[in-house]
This record gives C-alpha cells, sequence and structure tokens, in this order.
C-alpha cells in the first residue's frame, strides 16, 4: 500500500466547482464506483462532502492508469490531477460539471466485498445496517444526517452563549430517584452493595445550579431511561437542558423561541414566525386527543355526546355519563377513499388502543349510511350531520368511551387517516406551545397519583392552595411543552421554589416527609437557603434533528444507536461480565429460565 508523504488534501471530492477548472487538486476517498472502458477508467470518488468523476487516462499516466484498472469497491485512494469542465455533464452530481484527470494515484488502502452497498437506497434490513454501522455511516443520507446533528449542537451552543447562557457539565454517576422511567443502575465496587444511577435528566442538578446563583444554564447531555422502545425512542439520548433564574413562563418560552427560529433559518433556510401559537392541554386533548397534535391537518374532533344522550343506540347514549364523552372525526370527502375494509382496518386500529370499536357514517345526498343508522331518529342523524358540518361525500368517524380511551383511540385513527389521505405536509412545519399541563396524572395499576411531568412542577398560582384536596386531576401547571408536527420536541416548567410548596407536592404524590427527604433531602436542603424563582426547558435534541433531517426514526440521526431491544447489534452490547468482575463488586446474578 501506499502511504501519504507529501500528499495534503486540497479540498472535498464533492466540494468540486466550475471555479476549480484548470487547478491541481489532489483528492481523498473511497471508490464508490468503477468503469473500465479500455484505454479509460473513470471512478466515482467519494467523501464526506459528495462525490466527484476521476479519469485515468493511459495516455496521461500509463502507471496510475494500471493501478486503476486493480481498484475494487470502498478501496480508500488519494489522487492528484487537473481539474477539468466535463464533456458530458451530470446534472444528478453536485460536481457533475467537472472531471479530474489524474496524474498521480496512491493505494492508501484496500477492501473487501462490503457485506451491505454504500449507497441510500440499498434496502437493506435494519439488523444489518446497524451490525455494520461503520459501513451504514458511510452512505451520503447517513454522513448528512450526522452533520446535521452537529450544525444544530453547534447553533445552540452559539445561541445561548449569546444570550448570557453558562454550559456546565452535571455527573453521569448520581443517586436514584424516581422521575418517571426506570433507572440504569451502576454497581459500586468501593461501596460495596451501593449504587449509583445513571441519570434520566439532569433536573435535580440544574435547579441546584439555580440555588447556586449561575442564574443561566445549558449542557448539551446524555441522558438515560430504561424503558420499552420505539421509532424516537432510545435507552440513551440527548438533551439540550436548559434552566433560567428569576424568570416566568413567558420568559423562558420567549428566549427558546429564538433558538427555534434560529435553528430553522441556519439549518432548513425557513423563516418561523414569532410567538409561536399556544394551546391549553385541555383545549389540545378536546380537539385532536394529543397533547402533542400535529396540526398541519384539520380532522378536530366533535364531541356530540349532548345530541347522542337518549338515543337508541346504546353504546352512544350509555358514553354520555361524566368522564365519558362521545366523539367524531369529519373525514372530508372521505366516503369514497374508505371503503368497508379500509374501515375495518381503522377499527382494529383503534382496538389496540382500549376503544370497544369505531362507528361510522357516510354521507350522501340521499342521506346518512350506516349499520347504526337504523337506531337514529331523523331528527337524531340531521342534528350529527349538522354538527360535524357535514356534506355528501364526507366520511364521519366516531369512538364512545371514558374520555382517556376516546383521546387516544380517536387520536390515532386520526393520525392514520391523514396517513392515508397524504394530509400531512412533509415540507411544512407547525409549531406550537401546548400550556396549562394536569400537574397529576392517575397511576391506575397502583392506585395512586404521580406527577405528569416531574414533582418539581410549579402549580398554576390560582390552583396553588388546591394541591392536597380531592380534585388533584383538575389542577394545572405552569408546565409548557413545544411542539412540531406531532412530536414533543422540548418540555419544560417552571420550577417549585418554596420548600413549603414543595413539602405539599410530596405528601400529594404520597411521599412521608421521611421518603421525601430520603430521596431527595439534598434538594430540600438546598432550598432552606434562599432559592431563586427559577424555570428551564429540555428539547429532545434526537428528535429535533430527526424532524429536520426529513428521517422517520431517530435512529438515522444517531451515530451508533440500540435497536428495539436495546442491544448494539454492532458490538454486542449488553454483554456478560466475567466473574472476576461480578466477584468485585459482590454481585452474583441469578437467571430464572421458564
Amino acid at each position: 500500500m501506499d502511504n501519504l508523504k507529501g500528499f495534503k488534501r486540497t479540498c472535498y471530492a464533492g466540494d468540486l466547482k466550475d471555479s476549480h477548472i484548470g487547478e491541481e487538486v489532489i483528492l481523498m476517498g473511497w471508490v464508490q464506483k468503477k468503469r473500465n472502458l479500455g484505454g479509460l477508467v473513470f471512478v466515482d470518488l467519494r467523501d464526506r462532502e459528495g462525490m466527484a468523476q476521476i479519469v485515468f487516462d493511459a495516455d496521461v499516466n500509463k502507471e496510475a492508469f494500471e493501478k486503476a484498472e486493480k481498484l475494487g469497491s470502498e478501496y480508500v485512494i488519494a489522487i492528484k490531477g487537473k481539474v477539468f469542465e466535463r464533456q458530458s455533464k451530470n446534472p444528478n452530481m453536485s460536481t457533475g460539471d467537472v472531471e479530474v484527470f489524474v496524474e498521480e494515484l496512491r493505494v492508501l488502502n484496500s477492501s473487501q466485498t462490503p457485506p451491505i452497498y454504500i449507497k441510500d437506497d440499498d434496502e437493506v434490513s435494519e439488523a444489518l445496517r446497524l451490525k455494520y454501522r461503520y459501513l451504514d455511516l458511510r452512505k451520503p443520507k447517513m454522513q448528512k444526517n450526522l452533520m446535521m446533528r452537529h450544525k444544530v449542537a453547534s447553533i445552540v451552543r452559539n445561541y445561548l452563549s449569546e444570550n448570557n447562557f453558562c454550559e456546565i457539565e452535571t455527573p453521569f454517576l448520581v443517586k436514584p430517584t424516581p422521575e418517571g422511567a426506570r433507572d440504569y443502575l451502576v454497581p459500586s465496587r468501593v461501596n460495596e452493595g451501593r449504587f449509583y444511577a445513571l441519570p434520566q435528566s439532569p433536573q435535580l442538578y440544574k435547579q441546584l445550579l439555580m440555588v447556586s446563583g449561575m442564574d443561566r444554564y445549558f449542557q448539551i447531555v446524555k441522558c438515560f431511561r430504561d424503558e420499552d422502545l420505539r421509532a424516537d425512542r432510545q435507552p440513551e439520548f440527548t438533551q439540550i437542558d436548559c434552566e433560567m433564574s428569576f424568570v416566568e413562563e413567558d420568559d423562558v418560552m420567549s428566549i427558546m423561541e429564538g433558538l427555534i427560529k434560529k435553528v430553522f433559518k441556519e439549518t432548513l433556510d425557513k423563516d418561523i414566525d414569532l410567538p409561536l401559537p399556544r394551546m391549553t392541554y385541555a383545549d389540545a386533548m378536546n380537539k385532536y386527543g394529543s397533547d402533542k397534535p400535529d396540526t398541519r391537518y384539520g380532522l378536530e374532533f366533535v364531541n356530540i355526546s349532548r345530541l347522542v344522550a337518549n338515543c337508541g343506540f346504546k353504546v352512544f347514549s350509555d358514553a354520555t355519563k361524566p368522564g365519558y364523552s362521545v366523539r367524531g372525526i369529519n373525514v372530508v370527502d372521505g366516503a369514497e377513499a374508505f371503503t368497508r375494509k379500509a374501515i375495518s382496518h381503522l377499527e382494529d386500529h383503534a382496538k389496540t388502543y382500549k376503544a370497544k370499536g369505531l362507528a361510522w357514517m357516510k354521507i350522501s345526498e340521499e342521506g346518512v349510511t350506516s349499520p347504526i343508522a337504523k337506531f337514529f331518529s331523523e331528527d337524531e342523524l340531521n342534528s350529527i350531520v349538522k354538527e360535524m358540518n357535514a356534506k355528501p361525500g364526507d366520511l364521519l368517524l366516531f369512538v364512545a368511551d371514558k374520555d382517556s380511551v376516546v383521546f387516544d383511540s380517536l387520536g390515532q385513527v386520526r393520525i392514520a387517516v391523514a396517513e392515508k389521505l397524504g394530509l400531512a405536509d412533509a415540507n411544512k412545519f407547525n409549531l406550537l406551545w401546548v400550556t396549562e399541563f394536569p400537574i397529576f396524572e392517575e397511576d391506575e395499576e397502583n392506585g395512586r397519583f404521580v406527577a405528569k411531568h416531574h414533582p418539581f412542577t410549579s402549580p398554576m398560582d390560582e390552583d396553588l392552595d388546591k394541591i392536597n384536596g380531592e380534585d388533584k386531576l383538575s389542577l394545572r401547571a405552569k408546565a409548557y411543552d413545544i411542539v412540531l408536527n406531532g412530536y414533543e420536541i422540548g418540555g419544560g416548567s417552571i420550577r417549585i421554589s418554596d420548600a413549603e410548596v414543595q413539602k405539599k407536592m410530596f405528601k400529594a404524590l404520597g411521599f412521608s416527609d421521611e421518603e421525601a427527604y430520603n430521596k431527595f433531602g439534598f434538594l430540600i436542603d438546598a432550598f432552606k437557603f434562599g432559592t431563586p424563582p427559577h424555570g428551564g426547558i429540555a428539547f429532545g435534541m434526537d428528535r429535533l434533528v430527526m424532524l429536520l433531517a426529513g428521517a422517520d426514526n431517530i435512529r438515522e440521526v444517531i451515530a451508533f444507536p440500540k435497536n428495539q431491544n436495546a442491544v448494539c447489534p454492532m458490538t454486542n452490547a449488553p454483554s456478560i461480565a466475567e466473574d472476576a468482575q461480578l466477584k468485585e463488586l459482590s454481585i452474583k446474578v441469578d437467571i430464572q429460565k421458564d
């Protein structure tokens, strides 16, 4: 193999332009493709920035030509040559107007035949892509995704630094605390029988930094949660974490809107109008059945409970008591697009979210066609059609059940309908704030209330005195999420800064004073020494970059992700620890087999 001695790259292959014509250049990269036409060998040379055509002519340099004939896919090469205008231009390449006639070739390394093709449309299974991730990352799409991620991180750091935020690192080996998901535990060798946890977020530390007087903090930080995975979740993920002192909700939201505007302008050259629209949690649930609604299309919920309270269809009439409802969506001009079979698929989809069924009505010039139409009087049908603002050709879809089931199942049906009809414009970015979240939610499995966000979220001022009252589910928090096209990309709140209020919150969540101190004593102690009002937000960086890059899951924008079983197919992590290591940690593994 040759070496690089005396060779210095002059530019990236993907950066070649008309302005380079006549210049001598040195390029380095991988062989994407080779074509031997007898006296000429054409090679597409690929590097991080793209590809360029290089030409080996036996009449220009016979030695280089003969070496080029032996090149294989993914060989690593360096070339020196002169840039010429291409006679046959390639509009599909950014460098398609030029080519380089090679005067010297150095073969820096050979390659075996790769197990996956290095091209974006290879259609290889994800399992194989993750096993050979270092090859998968050579693909232009993946390299663009990682460069997008780098760009977002750079924009964030610059913007927050310009706005007086200080980047501060917080520990990875922390005290286990209940924050929603399971902790990843790390055994301590020097403190036998004791465990650290990997942080689910830097929440408590960033609040302590506000107590310490740092005023404005940020960190682009790894967080860890041991939870079931899906397209937009990973066991380790990255947050853009921010906290500010002496602020109210509007202060946090305003400065973060500026950050989002800058990110969109500098990555996609898209202008975001500010201020962003705001919607209360209650309105989001009532209109879309989701606290992260995709507002690129309509299909808003309509509550018809009052119209069907006395109808002959018991599925509807029985769902009009408190805590229950009958809601529907109007799929405009959807009657023809959805056959009985297609509606049946939607019903199956609704049932996976605990709905008992999915009722439907098709509207035509002749009236209402539906298997449930016979249970309604003509006046009742007319009132439903009017309330749904329906016209001939429309399809009405309904779910009747507990509000939580209606919101969840009909919300998912809404998304499925939008996907089938192509209603979500991929080039449209709808951002909004969802505000006034509930403080508490019910954990039905354990029969107790838990914090909707976390135990340090401040109640709305008017709800402050009701924390330990009976109607906990009606209490609202000074919490806000920023939503983009149906994804929560960030969430935050004003924190509790009063020790007495924090004590009431712990009590409402079922912690005794002793339990609260055992878990959060360091925070409780800190609050005794003058705590400023403070609040913050954390953006899911992986999710944000995924949406900016037009990817369909966050694994596409993470260099070395885990699969849906939380396994790295490339390294086979997690793996079995050696007995000697376990002994040092005083750990015995006892795997129960069925």
